[in-house]
């Protein structure tokens, strides 16, 4: 893999896992719904205009325009939005990990539904990935943790596994920026009825609730996007996934650092396991060399 490439994998890495940590912190102080439908309005505005300074076009193929309902509903209304609810009672670390296994998710979907083959590598990660996870919420429930926020963070997961497995193949045909755009704009307008219907707009104004909020905004929403499709054009889609393994570390780390939750041996363990699974179910998919 080439230098750039790989810069870019773990500039997607980084940005990706981050936003666990500056969604903890906005939560904590706003409203989560109502925060997520801003959020995905000003990203979604942006991203829009930005494809038309570029000369892309919101005339979709109809697959394109399946795929941005879907993902605007399953990964940006309901994935994300169960995960922000979640986060405020569950932790940035946790929730990353839960999130972390969906490559896991859509290769176990994949041969249950669609009738994918499995290597025996691809065997041995799901059986690591499962194992890891287990070994991460067999000590956290001797610990204590919120059942309702991490049963949010798995519906989240699965919704984001669905859409995964839904749109594979429908995202070609160019725009790309434009599909990412209209996707935050369709999750915006699915958050908000549910946002003024059941939260009341309180928020605790600080610098670092401004922050994390436009950090949010920008970098995992549109530039790890951005990335994530350069990446995917350079050296293709399974090889660029293969830099979701480094997402449970990543989420656990920055979560300590910025947001100093605790780091169980445990956790770190599992954590490891389960990225090593990761590894292995991305790097099964690879095409052998000649």
């Amino acid at each position: 893999m080439e230098f750039r490439a790989l810069l870019m994998g773990l500039a997607f890495a980084v940005m990706w896992s981050s936003a666990f940590t500056s969604a903890r912190i906005i939560v904590a102080a706003a409203p989560p719904l109502s925060a997520l439908a801003l959020r995905f309005l000003i990203s979604g505005l942006l991203a829009v205009m930005i494809a038309r300074a570029m000369g892309q076009s919101w005339r979709l193929t109809p697959a394109q325009w399946r795929a941005t309902i879907v993902f605007g509903v399953c990964q940006n209304a309901l994935y994300l939005g169960l995960n922000f609810v979640a986060m405020q009672t569950v932790e940035a670390s946790l929730a990353a990990i839960i999130a972390s296994t969906m490559p896991l998710l859509v290769a176990l979907a994949g041969w249950l539904f669609f009738g994918d083959k499995l290597r025996f590598l691809s065997v041995l990660g799901l059986c690591a990935g499962v194992a890891g996870v287990a070994l991460i919420m067999g000590a956290r429930f001797g610990g204590g943790f919120d059942s309702y926020g991490v049963t949010l963070c798995v519906i989240g997961v699965v919704a984001l596994t669905i859409a995964t497995l839904a749109l594979r193949g429908a995202m070609s045909g160019g725009n790309f920026l434009m599909v990412v755009g209209l996707q935050m704009l369709v999750g915006s307008a699915v958050l908000w009825p549910a946002a003024l219907s059941l939260e009341t707009v309180q928020i605790d104004w600080s610098v670092k609730l401004i922050l994390a909020f436009v950090y949010t905004t920008l970098v995992p929403g549109l530039a790890a996007t951005f990335v994530w499709f350069l990446l995917v054009n350079r050296i293709g889609a399974v090889r660029a996934a293969t830099f979701h393994f480094l997402n449970p570390f990543l989420g656990v780390a920055i979560a300590a650092v910025f947001l100093g939750e605790t780091l169980r041996l445990l956790d770190m363990v599992g954590v490891a396991i389960i990225a090593g699974g990761i590894l292995a179910v991305q790097l099964s998919k690879l095409p052998a060399r000649q």
